[in-house]
C-alpha cells in the first residue's frame, strides 16, 4: 500500500490545484485565482511573467492566472507577448476590482512614514492620495518594487517603522501587517481582466467556477501590409454580426511597421457564424491562432 507524499500528491485524496501567477502571495492575481477557482488552491507565486507561463509548460502548475488588461493602465503587452510565444490554452476568464491599501507593520504610525513602496503601476493609480500624503510628510520618498504584495513583504521583513507599501487588503492579512488607510486609489473604476490558460492536454482537469453561459474566443492574426487587409480580415465578423469586444496590434518582430492583431469576440469557435468568420480570415490572413473559447467573465 502506497502512502501519500509530495512525490504523489494524489494519493490519499485530490491533488489541489497549482496554480501559477506573476508576484508573492497576497497578490491581486492570487486574489483572482480564487475568485476563478476557489479557495483550495496550492499558490504557485512566479516573480517573472516568463516563469509564470513556464511552469505551466513545465507541468509545476496545472494553469496560470495571467492579467492582461487594467481598466486604468491599458493591455498589459508582456503578456499578449507570451500569449503567442507559448503554447498554452485560454479556459477562463475573471475581472477583479482592483483596491488600494496603504500597509505599514504593526505599530506604525502615519506620520512617521519616510518610504512608500510599490509596483510602478499602483503607485501611479494612486498618485492623487501620494501627492496629498508628500504635501502632510515632508521629504516622503515613492520607490517602485516587482509587485505590490512584495513590496509589503519587502516593509513587513524590514521590520522599519517609517516604512509602507501599496497592496491589497490580501495582503496586509497574508504578512499580518496593519492598513494605514484604504481605497486609495485616484479612480474607483479600477479593473483588471485576467485569462485562466492551461496546457491543451489539461483544460479539463481544471474546474472553474463560473456560472456564465456566455462564451468569449480569443485569437491572434497577421495580414499582408496592404491597404483594405484589416478591413477584409474584419469584413467576416461583421457580416455574421458577431460581437467584437476588443482588438489589440502588437507590432512583429523583425518586420518594421507590420502588426499581429489580437481580437476577442463573443461567441464559441465552434458555432456557424464563428466558423464562418474565422473561415474567412483564414483566406485573407497570413497566419491565425486560435488561443481558447472560455466563459466570459461575470
Amino acid at each position: 500500500m502506497k502512502r501519500a507524499s509530495a512525490k504523489n500528491p494524489r494519493a490519499g485524496g485530490k491533488r489541489k490545484i497549482r496554480v501559477a501567477f506573476q508576484g508573492e502571495r497576497g497578490a491581486f492575481s492570487e486574489e483572482a485565482a480564487r475568485r476563478i477557482l476557489g479557495h483550495d488552491i496550492e499558490p504557485c507565486p512566479k516573480r517573472e511573467f516568463d516563469d509564470m507561463f513556464d511552469s505551466v509548460i513545465r507541468d509545476e502548475a496545472d494553469c496560470a492566472v495571467v492579467p492582461i488588461e487594467n481598466t486604468l493602465a491599458g493591455s498589459v503587452i508582456k503578456n499578449y507577448d507570451l500569449l503567442a510565444d507559448n503554447d498554452l490554452e485560454i479556459i477562463g476568464e475573471v475581472i477583479l476590482r482592483v483596491a488600494h491599501n496603504l500597509i505599514a507593520p504593526k505599530g506604525t504610525r502615519l506620520e512617521s512614514l519616510r518610504k512608500v513602496y510599490s509596483h510602478p503601476v499602483a503607485l501611479a493609480q494612486c498618485e492623487d492620495y501620494l501627492r496629498k500624503l508628500r504635501l502632510r510628510i515632508a521629504g516622503l520618498e515613492v520607490l517602485p518594487h516587482y509587485d505590490t504584495a512584495g513590496s509589503v513583504k519587502l516593509v513587513v521583513e524590514s521590520r522599519r517603522r517609517d516604512e509602507a507599501a501599496i497592496a491589497s487588503r490580501a495582503a496586509a492579512e497574508t504578512y499580518g501587517a496593519q492598513i494605514l488607510a484604504e481605497g486609495i486609489e485616484s479612480n474607483p473604476q479600477n479593473f483588471t481582466r485576467f485569462f485562466v490558460m492551461a496546457r491543451p492536454d489539461r483544460r479539463g482537469s481544471v474546474p472553474l467556477r463560473t456560472r456564465s453561459r456566455d462564451i468569449k474566443t480569443s485569437i491572434v492574426f497577421r495580414t499582408a501590409n496592404k491597404p483594405g487587409a484589416l478591413y477584409h480580415a474584419l469584413e467576416a465578423f461583421a457580416k455574421g454580426k458577431i460581437d467584437l469586444t476588443k482588438i489589440e496590434s502588437r507590432p512583429i518582430v523583425g518586420r518594421p511597421w507590420e502588426y499581429s492583431f489580437y481580437l476577442d469576440f463573443m461567441g464559441d469557435r465552434n458555432a456557424p457564424a464563428a466558423r464562418r468568420a474565422l473561415a474567412s480570415l483564414t483566406m485573407v490572413a497570413e497566419s491565425l491562432r486560435i488561443f481558447g473559447s472560455y466563459p466570459r467573465a461575470e
